[in-house]
C-alpha cells in the first residue's frame, strides 16, 4: 500500500485529528501530561456549588394518574404508577421514567425549602434518557447536592449514532453515573462496551456522550479492545484505552500490546484507525515481531498493516495524522 494514499474516510479522520510533527517522545511526554490531568471535575471540599449550579440540579417529579402516599411538607413522599414508565421526573437535560418513586429531605427541613439538598430514589424497573443516551436498570439514586444519579442493576446503556449508517454504542456494566451538570457517563463493574465489530473490556468507562469519546481504565487489570473479523480477532491491550466510536479511532497508552495472528506490537502509545485497519505504534523503541515471516522489528514509530498484515518502520520526523490532543477529555 501506497504510504502516502490517503482515502476519503482517512481525509474525514484527519480533518478531525489535525497532522502535528512530533517525534515519540514528545507524544509520550503529552501521555503523561494527559494521565496527570483529573477526568471529571469536582467542587472543592466544603465549598457549595453556584446557585445556578443548584437550581440545574433540582430534580421535578411528575406523577400524575398515579399515587402519592407519605409527609407531603417534611417527607419522604412516595409516588407510585401503574404504569411502568407512568413516573416521568426531570432534571437539567436528564429524564428519569419508573413506576416507584420516593423523595426525601433532610429531617425536620420543609422539602419546599430543602431544594438542593433532597435526594430521590426510583425502583421497579428504570430507564433513563439525555439525547442520543438511553439507559435502563433497576433503580436509580440521585442526589441534588452532588447532581449524581446512580443507575443500579443490570444497567444497559444505547447512544444511538449521530449519523446515518453509523454503529450505535452499547454499554452494560454493574452501575452507570450521571452527571447532570454535564453530558458525562460513568460505567462501572465489569463494563463491556460494543460498538459495531469491536469490543471494549475495563472495570470504568468514562463516557463523553456529544464528542463520543469514551476512556477505559481498570485498577487492578489492563482494558482491552477487540476487533473480530473472518481473518480472526485483533487485540489491544493497555493500562488506558480511548475511543472515538463515530470515527473508529482509538488512543491506547501504558505498555500497549497489539495482537492480530502471528503479529505481535508492543509500545507505550497506539493510535488505531479501524477503517483504515492501520496501527501507529510508538515507543522508546517499539517493538514488533512476526512470528510466520521470523521478523523481529524495534524502532521508535512502527506502521502495523492489520489489513495486509505486515510491519514497516516509520521516520519518526514525519507528519502524523493522529494526534493525542484529540482523545483528551474536556478539562484536561
Amino acid at each position: 500500500m501506497n504510504p502516502t494514499y490517503r482515502s476519503p474516510r482517512h481525509q474525514r479522520l484527519a480533518a478531525r485529528l489535525p497532522r502535528v510533527r512530533l517525534p515519540a517522545w514528545c507524544l509520550i511526554a503529552l501521555l503523561v501530561v494527559l494521565a496527570g490531568s483529573p477526568s471529571w471535575a469536582q467542587e472543592s471540599e466544603g465549598s457549595a456549588p453556584p446557585s445556578e449550579v443548584l437550581e440545574r440540579r433540582i430534580i421535578t417529579i411528575d406523577s400524575s394518574g398515579g399515587t402519592q402516599r407519605g409527609n407531603l411538607r417534611f417527607g419522604p413522599i412516595f409516588y407510585e404508577h401503574p404504569d411502568p414508565e407512568g413516573i416521568v421526573a426531570t432534571v437539567s437535560t436528564l429524564t428519569i421514567r419508573a413506576p416507584r418513586a420516593a423523595l426525601r429531605g433532610p429531617d425536620e427541613v420543609l422539602l419546599s425549602q430543602a431544594q438542593g439538598q433532597r435526594k430521590a430514589d426510583f425502583e421497579g424497573g428504570v430507564s433513563v434518557s439525555r439525547g442520543r443516551l438511553v439507559a435502563t436498570g433497576e433503580r436509580l439514586a440521585y442526589d441534588e447536592a452532588t447532581g449524581l444519579g446512580v443507575l443500579i442493576g443490570g444497567a444497559r446503556v444505547v447512544i444511538a449514532p449521530a449519523a446515518e449508517g453509523e454503529d450505535e454504542v452499547l454499554i452494560t456494566a454493574d452501575t452507570v453515573t450521571f452527571d447532570v451538570d454535564t453530558d458525562v457517563s460513568i460505567s462501572e463493574g465489569q463494563v463491556l462496551l460494543v460498538n459495531g465489530d469491536q469490543t471494549a473490556e475495563a472495570q470504568r468507562l468514562l463516557f463523553e456522550e456529544a464528542r463520543d469519546l469514551g476512556q477505559l481504565t481498570s485498577d487492578d487489570a489492563r482494558a482491552r479492545v477487540t476487533r473480530s473479523s473472518d481473518d480472526g480477532p485483533l487485540t489491544i491491550e493497555a493500562d488506558e484505552i480511548r475511543v472515538l466510536t463515530d470515527l473508529k479511532a482509538l488512543f491506547a497508552s501504558g505498555a500497549v500490546v497489539v495482537v492480530d495472528g502471528p503479529i505481535t506490537s508492543r509500545g507505550e502509545v497506539v493510535f488505531y484507525d479501524d477503517d483504515e485497519e492501520v496501527a501507529e505504534v510508538i515507543g522508546a523503541p517499539a517493538v514488533a515481531v512476526d512470528e510466520a515471516a521470523g521478523i523481529r522489528l524495534e524502532t521508535d514509530r512502527i506502521r502495523q498493516d492489520v489489513r495486509f498484515r505486515f510491519v514497516e518502520a516509520i521516520d519518526a520526523t514525519l507528519p502524523t495524522s493522529y494526534s493525542a490532543e484529540q482523545f483528551a477529555l474536556t478539562g484536561e
